[in-house]
C-alpha cells in the first residue's frame, strides 16, 4: 500500500542546483534526502577516496550488486520514518529509481536545468572533493550521469526550473515551487 507522503524528486545534471533546492525545501522545514549521501557513505565504508572516477566505479558496482535502484532502496526506510507529509529526495539519476519511489509514495518529480557552462563553473566554485576539475572530468561524469538515465528522469518531470541567472532568482522560483506544493497538502 502506497504512503500518503508526497516526495518532490529532484532531478538534474551534476552542478545544476540540486543542493541548493535542497536546502531551500530545509528552510520551509521540509525533510531531504540525497542518493548521492549514500554513496558517500558507502565510500566511507569501504575507505574509498573521494574521487569523480572512484565515485564513478562504486556508484556501477552499488547498483551491479544491489540492482538499479540502490540508493532509493536504501533511503525507503529513511524516508518511510520521516514525520513529515512532504519530503524532498535530491538527485534521481534513472527510471528505476523513479519508479521505486512512485511504487511507494506520491510522487512529484522536478528538474532542475542549467547549461553545461554554468554548471561546470558552479562545480569548481563548490569544490567538492569528489567534483571534476577539469573539463574532460566533467564531461565524462555527465557521460556516466547519462548513462544511467538522468536524461530520461529530467524528459518526465512534472515541472522544470531552470537555474540560468542568480542564485537569488533560482531561489525565488523554488521558493514559489515548494511553498504550492505545501499548500495542496
Amino acid at each position: 500500500m502506497k504512503s500518503t507522503k508526497t516526495v518532490i524528486a529532484i532531478a538534474g545534471m551534476p552542478g545544476a542546483g540540486k543542493a541548493v533546492a535542497s536546502n531551500t525545501a530545509k528552510e520551509l522545514d521540509i525533510p531531504v534526502f540525497v542518493c548521492g549521501d549514500v554513496l558517500r557513505e558507502e565510500a566511507k565504508i569501504r575507505k574509498i577516496v573521494a574521487t569523480p572516477e572512484n565515485f564513478g566505479k562504486l556508484m556501477f558496482q552499488m547498483r551491479k550488486d544491489e540492482g538499479p535502484s540502490v540508493m532509493i532502496k536504501r533511503l525507503l526506510p529513511r524516508i518511510s520514518e520521516a514525520k513529515s507529509k512532504i519530503i524532498m529526495v535530491e538527485g534521481l539519476r534513472s527510471s528505476d529509481e523513479l519508479e521505486s519511489l512512485m511504487n511507494n509514495f506520491e510522487v512529484r518529480l522536478l528538474a532542475i536545468h542549467a547549461n553545461p557552462k554554468q554548471r561546470f563553473q558552479r562545480l569548481i566554485d563548490r569544490g567538492r572533493e569528489d567534483d571534476p576539475k577539469t573539463i574532460a572530468e566533467f564531461n565524462s561524469r555527465d557521460a556516466r550521469e547519462l548513462s544511467l538515465g538522468v536524461g530520461s528522469v529530467i524528459a518526465l518531470a512534472d515541472h522544470i526550473i531552470m537555474n540560468d541567472s542568480t542564485i537569488e532568482k533560482f531561489q525565488q522560483k523554488l521558493m514559489a515551487f515548494l511553498k504550492n506544493m505545501l499548500s495542496k497538502r
